[in-house]
């Protein structure tokens, strides 16, 4: 890119740290200084946590497995430069700078798949995407973790593209490990990158070469949960892959009184319940019973378990918010004027690039991952946020081809 191309790309990640740090303001100022999701105290508290040197856990009786520590760890220097009680602002002003981080990585990803004029029409829309701004200014993982997905599905792409073996599998390791710490930040990850690895293998050209890329990337991935992995067996004294929460995320999104949104009371009804094997910690035992009850309601009621997996892929897809604060008439008129194009020009780059490989499935394939999860679990338009990000790189590819007059694929 040319210094004055550098000095735009500049302004335009400028644009993107204003809007974001604006939306920070109005979260704050909604919000006056507290948290407006209850997943917000908990990473705050284990960030508190970590950065004080004391036990990973929370709550009382204190879970110790309750949350992978990808986006804690991201808290903890506020608590270091801020001391004990930070403002929260400063947390939705990190959210905002890791937003702007992921323009950056929106452009590097649509210009290895299409070309420089694609590139900086994708990193405009991201920079002003409603979904993505609003995400920035609040105290959640997605932000962090959108910004390391669209990483990895960079060096997955740029592997796939490399000349040689070796560089190819540099890159691939290099993406599981970006794999890996996305999924220290949102759990659910974990299963995207062998599950996309196998489609690659299955129907990518050249099996043996998406093979290696998998084995690669597997390989980095493995690398970094591997530490996880071990404090979590000396902690439970069993394999967690992720977290005890599993149970209850799937106990969330199926049992009698559920709507497709998340209600988490049932937890404490359950808790006072529960029986321990002896020995078993109390998050193991919650985990294992909650999961079996949820499976066991699901079994018995497989035509509600089918009319709440399509209220959940309404609310996953919806036009606008679900929640009702959040959806006064202006609010939904922004969020479907942009939120409409983007998917409908992303559905067409899809079919657009279908031949195209391995390279641009990944751009389609999180969206497909994230609706098989959220129509089993809870859904949200929040969940979708970083599906939307390859969807807005194919659908600058779409647009710059037109404007290019040809149409071509790239």
């Amino acid at each position: 890119m040319k210094p004055a191309a550098w000095k735009w790309f500049a302004l335009l990640l400028l644009v993107a740290l204003g809007v974001r740090l604006g939306a920070a303001i109005v979260w704050e100022r909604r919000a006056a200084g507290q948290f407006l999701f209850g997943d917000s105290g908990t990473y705050w508290e284990l960030g508190r946590a970590i950065a004080e040197g004391r036990p990973y856990k929370v709550g009382d009786p204190p879970a110790r497995v309750f949350r992978t520590p990808g986006y804690p760890l991201l808290l903890a220097p506020l608590f270091l430069l801020g001391g004990a009680e930070p403002a929260v602002f400063w947390a939705r002003a990190e959210n905002a700078l890791i937003g702007t981080l992921c323009v950056a990585a929106v452009w590097w990803l649509a210009g290895r798949l299409f070309d420089q004029r694609c590139a900086w029409i994708a990193a405009a829309t991201a920079a002003v995407y409603p979904g993505a701004i609003a995400l920035s200014g609040l105290v959640l993982a997605e932000t962090p973790f959108c910004l390391l997905m669209v990483v990895q599905l960079a060096l997955w792409t740029a592997a796939c593209q490399s000349q040689t073996p070796r560089a190819a599998c540099g890159l691939a390791l290099t993406a599981g490990l970006a794999a890996g710490a996305a999924t220290l930040v949102r759990p659910s990850w974990l299963l995207f990158t062998p599950l996309a690895g196998l489609v690659g293998i299955l129907f990518g050209a050249s099996r043996a070469r998406q093979a290696a890329v998998a084995g690669a990337m597997l390989g980095g991935l493995v690398l970094v949960m591997l530490p996880w992995w071990a404090r979590n067996a000396a902690v439970t004294g069993r394999f967690v892959p992720t977290t005890l929460q599993v149970g209850a995320s799937l106990y969330d999104g199926l049992n009698p009184e559920a709507t497709g949104a998340s209600d988490m009371r049932f937890v404490s009804r359950l808790t006072e319940h529960v029986r321990r094997e002896p020995g078993e910690p109390l998050e193991v035992c919650l985990d294992r019973r909650m999961r079996q009850q949820a499976l066991s309601w699901a079994r018995q009621h497989p035509g509600e378990v089918a009319r709440l997996a399509l209220v959940k892929l309404y609310r996953l897809w919806n036009l606008w918010p679900n929640e009702p604060s959040l959806s006064s008439w202006p609010v939904r008129i922004a969020v479907a004027l942009a939120y409409v194009p983007v998917l409908l020009l992303g559905l067409y780059g899809a079919a657009g690039t279908i031949r195209g490989g391995v390279p641009y499935w990944l751009c389609w394939l999180p969206a497909v991952y994230f609706t098989a999860l959220h129509v089993i679990f809870v859904s949200s338009i929040r969940y979708r946020q970083p599906a939307m990000l390859g969807l807005i790189v194919l659908a600058a590819g779409m647009v710059g081809g037109w404007w290019r007059g040809g149409g071509e694929e790239g």
